[in-house]
């Protein structure tokens, strides 16, 4: 018969702020645009920010009442207790709506000029150029500034689009599949993203159709103190395929921004 000594827990290691400031410093993508639009958004959260995001995109009543809905949720629950310490959270400091253009556009010569230069720094536009992938979706703030999609991929009935224009052209999909993976009252932070959400991908791949190059989607913060609540719903129909990628990042500040996304994936089945 053998014994063994109780093993001691394993306790993670923590980095130091020394650590920290190197890592800082080994990131690239730290640099901050001209910041017009994120200087004269508004700050802090109530009903009267949910209204005003709803109508700017000129939803329909529905999505306005689980905005509402997802608005007082978040008022009433607690802080999630699993994962990292967000007490120190400032939500009414947070910018949640910035709009940076009036319109997307219909290529990347087309974006204002700080946009793009930052886009073209992050070699978003070459990976499309160089056909790596098949769709792809830039997010500037909180609003899809640029998106296209393989002509080939459209005519296999693929439905790839920023999310608000999925919600305007496929009302019906869009509300049979929206919120049915993470409900709104899911937790504080579900509850955070259905009342204040913008921007996001949607896809829908039919049944049947693989779609073997990569979709990407790339989500960039300009502003400080920015909240950036993208909802992306994916929808795979059965024995299709998709892959999809995505990346965010934003600048380095003094003070904090907040990055609170939603991603709900449907996959039927045979589907990968």
């Amino acid at each position: 018969m053998t014994s063994t000594e109780p093993q001691a827990p394993v306790t993670p290691q923590v980095p130091t702020q020394e650590e920290h400031l190197e890592a800082l410093g080994r990131y690239q993508w730290g640099w901050a645009d001209s910041d017009a639009a994120g200087a004269a958004a508004q700050r802090g959260l109530n009903e009267d920010v949910v209204r005003h995001i709803s109508g700017a995109k000129s939803e329909s009543d529905w999505m306005l009442q689980r905005r509402l809905k997802g608005l007082k949720l978040f008022q009433r629950k607690p802080m999630p207790t699993w994962g990292a310490e967000l007490d120190e959270i400032d939500f009414d400091n947070i910018k949640y709506f910035v709009r940076s253009t009036e319109q997307q556009a219909q290529s990347w010569e087309d974006l204002p000029e700080d946009i793009k230069n930052t886009y073209d720094k992050l070699g978003i536009p070459e990976a499309e150029k160089a056909r790596l992938v098949a769709g792809v979706a830039a997010q500037y703030e909180s609003e899809v500034v640029y998106h296209k999609i393989n002509e080939e991929l459209e005519r296999q009935g693929v439905i790839f689009l920023d999310t608000d224009t999925a919600l305007r052209e496929h009302p019906e999909l869009f509300e049979e599949y929206f919120g049915t993976v993470i409900p709104t009252g899911d937790n504080k932070f579900a509850a955070l993203n259905t009342a204040v959400w913008s921007g996001g991908s949607f896809i829908y791949v039919p049944k049947g159709v693989h779609v073997e190059i990569p979709l990407q989607a790339y989500f960039r913060i300009n502003t400080e103190n920015m909240g950036q609540f993208e909802r992306t719903l994916i929808i795979v129909d059965e024995d299709a395929y998709v892959h999809y990628v995505e990346g965010c990042t934003a600048p380095i500040y003094k003070s904090d921004s907040l990055h609170s996304a939603v991603v709900e994936i449907v996959v039927k089945k045979g589907g990968r």
